[in-house]
């Protein structure tokens, strides 16, 4: 799946504020994403992203 920074995905399990859609701030061997819900920021490793994106 090809994804940019700036995009807002959509996942599979959401963040425990009830929030399911993030936007990605950076992207590497970790990428960087931020709920919209709640604007908490957390890294998370490539392979976790990847399988967790649901759109």
């Amino acid at each position: 799946m090809k994804v940019n920074v700036g995009d807002r995905v959509e996942m599979k399990k959401q963040h425990p504020c009830g929030g399911k859609t993030f936007k990605i701030l950076r992207i590497g061997m970790d990428f960087k994403i931020k709920c919209e819900k709640c604007g908490h920021e957390v890294m998370v490793p490539r392979n976790k992203i990847e399988k967790n994106i649901k759109k």
